[in-house]
């Protein structure tokens, strides 16, 4: 019986929500594409928090010109924005059951100093995926030196890591073709995260926010986020 890995695919978003990590949970390999050209809309540099006066959107500047890759992106730390972040996220999380922890980590994480923003983005998602006992092989896309684009690239990265299962977000059945993926060799699974409640601040629930609102509501508690997607 040929033995199944699963690889999937993502840019090294900032601080992501609670699905990219469900993502990263389901595979044996997660390959930050860390050489995807870096977009202002990509959630490359920003995402959200809950308020009182709903969703705040926590933006890091970057130094970037046209066509830079994310791993070329540098973070514009001289402008202060760090202890600015930490302040709006105390200012509205500090009643949250888990706050001292999280926060604590949180910081310590982001007051480091990195060289681009794909490598702050990864050691933010390590370090949670280490907490939350998610345990895969990391691997930089930009370590494979792949020259080819969009779905062959995919190939490319599978046969090279030796995946025979591609795990890839919904988004991106609009442009997949399954029957490519099959003649060579490859299942292709969509991602089947489903959103659920859990205690949060601030009123009526939103799902759309980074995984710090979850952390810092619910801890470190990866049980609860499997046990709802086993009922959905």
């Amino acid at each position: 019986m040929v033995q199944k890995k699963i690889i999937s695919i993502h840019q090294p978003n900032y601080i992501p929500w609670l699905g990219y990590f469900y993502k990263i949970a389901q595979s044996d390999i997660f390959v930050f594409h860390d050489d995807a050209m870096f977009s202002e809309s990509g959630m490359h540099q920003y995402h959200y928090i809950k308020t009182p006066q709903g969703p705040f959107r926590l933006k890091i500047p970057v130094e970037q010109k046209h066509g830079d890759k994310i791993m070329e992106v540098r973070t514009r730390d001289e402008l202060g924005w760090k202890n600015k972040q930490l302040k709006i996220i105390e200012h509205n999380y500090k009643k949250a059951k888990f706050f001292e922890l999280v926060f604590s980590d949180f910081s310590n994480l982001l007051l480091k100093e990195y060289p681009t923003l794909a490598m702050l983005n990864q050691a933010i998602i390590i370090q949670f995926c280490d907490k939350l006992g998610i345990d895969v092989e990391y691997v930089n896309s930009s370590d494979l030196n792949l020259t080819t684009t969009r779905e062959e690239k995919i190939f490319d990265t599978c046969n090279r890591l030796g995946a025979n299962i591609y795990y890839s977000g919904t988004g991106a059945k609009a442009y997949q073709n399954e029957e490519n993926f099959i003649n060579r060799g490859i299942e292709l699974r969509y991602s089947s995260f489903t959103p659920f409640e859990y205690p949060q601040l601030w009123g009526e629930f939103q799902s759309n926010v980074t995984i710090l609102d979850y952390l810092m509501n619910c801890g470190y508690d990866w049980g609860r986020v499997l046990e709802h997607q086993q009922h959905n």
